[in-house]
């Protein structure tokens, strides 16, 4: 775990990386989750998490499906969604810089959530017309489903 003091000097200069888990059900709905720290605090999000300092990516998404979801997925058994940013003014530690993330997106099929971890208040399944009309889902999430078809 870094110091919150590396951390805040990573977060000011260089970019994140990270996995978001684009999550549907067998109902054709979308997981997301009510975040609780910035950035995107209060706003409901997909889940997701950055990959950590010499951790492969197989080993990152494994972590933040167990992390995200309380499920183990591989990443070969999901399809990949594209490849994003995320520019917030925002961060973790509410200092006055910026976050960055380069965000890799996958899609993954689950229907129960078996936790809810320290990022979220709560989870919930949404419609995708329902969380694309609502203003507390966050417009990062609402792109991945306004940019192309979610099959």
């Amino acid at each position: 775990m870094l110091k919150a003091e590396i951390f805040i000097e990573i977060i000011k200069n260089t970019p994140l990386i990270s996995v978001d888990l684009i999550t549907k059900n067998d109902e054709g709905k979308v997981l997301l989750g009510k975040r609780v720290n910035e950035p995107a605090r209060n706003f409901w999000f997909v889940p997701g998490g950055r990959i950590f300092k010499d951790e492969s990516l197989d080993d990152a998404f494994s972590r933040i499906c167990q992390s995200e979801l309380g499920v183990s997925f591989t990443r070969e058994k999901t399809d990949f969604y594209g490849l994003y940013e995320h520019f917030y003014t925002n961060n973790v530690f509410n200092n006055d810089f910026s976050t960055h993330y380069v965000v890799l997106a996958y899609k993954v099929y689950l229907n129960n959530v078996l936790q809810v971890n320290d990022q979220h208040e709560a989870y919930q399944w949404f419609e995708v017309d329902e969380l694309l009309d609502r203003d507390d889902v966050h417009p990062y999430t609402k792109n991945y489903f306004k940019e192309r078809l979610y099959d």
